[in-house]
């Protein structure tokens, strides 16, 4: 499988995506899925996607993209945390193998 880039999007690009940028770098590391991961603000993410393999926000995804993007509120909220996490593997692990 090849490394990935994954978007980590908010809306300032600050105070949520730093909390799940290190939720997300454990769950990659003990799934063993190479990935470099990104925070941006939401609205850089339509520019940033041509270079990019995925998009995980905490904010309301204003827009369609071509990459994968997921919500991710439930690092947020506690609530469904395993199937957000089920979700991001499973999308990782397809994007890594094309």
């Amino acid at each position: 499988m090849r490394k990935i880039n994954v978007l980590v999007a908010c809306g300032a690009g600050i105070a949520t995506s730093t909390v799940v940028m290190s939720k997300l770098e454990e769950l990659f590391k003990a799934n063993n899925i190479d990935a470099e991961l990104h925070q941006i603000k939401i609205a850089e993410a339509k520019s940033l996607q041509d270079s990019n393999d995925m998009l995980i926000s905490t904010t309301i995804l204003p827009t369609k993209y071509d990459i994968p993007a997921i919500r991710a509120t439930a690092y947020l909220t506690g609530i469904g945390q395993d199937k957000l996490e089920k979700e991001i593997i499973d999308t990782a692990k397809e994007v890594a193998s094309k």
